[in-house]
């Protein structure tokens, strides 16, 4: 879509989880009030699925100016095929001039669906959108060991996605005011599959995003007892246990478990990091702790650069004895 004839609104697809708002919409919300603010323009956003009312209310309040809403038994369920068809109308009609959405399940695969369907650039995995002169947004993610920027500087809507923990979620403010528009879905609407049922996996484990304390550790911690050694020590702390990419790889850990640039962005309080070099794919999803602490046996390792308190040390050796000594204490 060319940039002429655009109504220079910033958008967001705000998405639901367990009937209300994603942390990462309203998320969205607060850092597109930022750019909207700078443009003179609207904040808008795009609900589907049902029983909106109060979902849509909560977007308002977190800084959202209009609500375009479709409500509807055939949206309950999240397809890629029927909400690419309506959110690539709507856009055709209203043109917004930056699109945001959710690096989530639904959003790592509805937003390049859509960039196809409006011929626009996307960038994924942002962890930064900052808007330079002509409403050009540069869009900055990890690589190469430092941040690129990424610019897409004629064709509209100016599309990225954003993981949860990246920006800060607003306040709601229960005074704001906002319009809610419905959308009128195309008649014969069909969806191309159905849902029988839906089972929810527990896990029984603590939420990574929503962890005050994480222990997070790399291919540093040696090897598989070593793994399972810092797992104890996150079950001894009662921590969160999180990892880089060459755990995932050597099948200690789960994918689900992976903190950094393509894995979860956190933003606990304390975090301990164990065996791992500090790179930037990992550094960078850890967000506003308070106190960051790495155990490593190479002083020289780049991760002591960017921790509050730096233990030069073998892991294997540390952490079992970290361990004695929180059980010790404990009594």
């Amino acid at each position: 879509m060319n940039k002429n004839n655009q109504n220079g609104a910033v958008w967001v697809l705000a998405e639901l989880k367990n009937g209300v708002p994603h942390p990462v919409s309203l998320q969205l919300i607060g850092k597109a009030r930022i750019l909207a603010d700078k443009l003179g323009a609207c904040v808008e956003t795009v609900l589907l699925g049902e029983q909106l009312k109060e979902p849509a209310r909560l977007l308002i309040e977190s800084g959202a100016d209009t609500v375009y809403m479709a409500d509807s038994i055939n949206l309950a369920v999240y397809q890629s095929d029927v909400y690419a068809s309506i959110l690539s109308d709507l856009v055709k009609q209203q043109n917004p001039e930056i699109f945001l959405l959710g690096s989530t399940f639904m959003g790592r695969e509805l937003a390049p669906i859509l960039a196809v369907k409006l011929e626009t650039g996307l960038t994924a995995h942002c962890i930064d959108l900052v808007l330079k002169d002509n409403m050009v947004l540069d869009q900055q993610i990890p690589a190469y060991g430092g941040l690129i920027s990424i610019l897409c500087p004629e064709r509209r809507p100016q599309m990225a996605t954003v993981a949860s923990g990246v920006f800060a979620t607003p306040e709601p403010d229960s005074s704001r005011s906002g319009e809610i528009v419905n959308i009128e879905l195309p008649s014969g609407i069909q969806n191309r599959a159905r849902v029988l049922e839906i089972v929810k996996e527990e896990t029984g484990k603590q939420s990574l995003e929503e962890a005050t304390f994480i222990v997070a550790g790399g291919i540093g911690t040696g090897n598989e007892k070593g793994w399972n050694s810092l797992q104890e020590l996150s079950e001894t702390l009662r921590a969160a246990l999180g990892c880089t990419r060459p755990v995932v790889d050597e099948g200690w850990a789960e994918l689900e478990t992976m903190i950094g640039q393509s894995g979860k962005m956190v933003s606990p309080q304390y975090y301990l990091g164990a065996g791992l070099s500090g790179e930037l794919q990992h550094m960078v999803g850890i967000k506003g702790a308070q106190l960051m602490i790495a155990v490593n046996n190479d002083s020289k390792s780049p991760v002591f650069e960017q921790v509050d308190i730096g233990i030069i040390e073998d892991c294997a050796t540390f952490i079992p004895l970290l361990v004695a000594k929180i059980n010790e204490a404990k009594g």
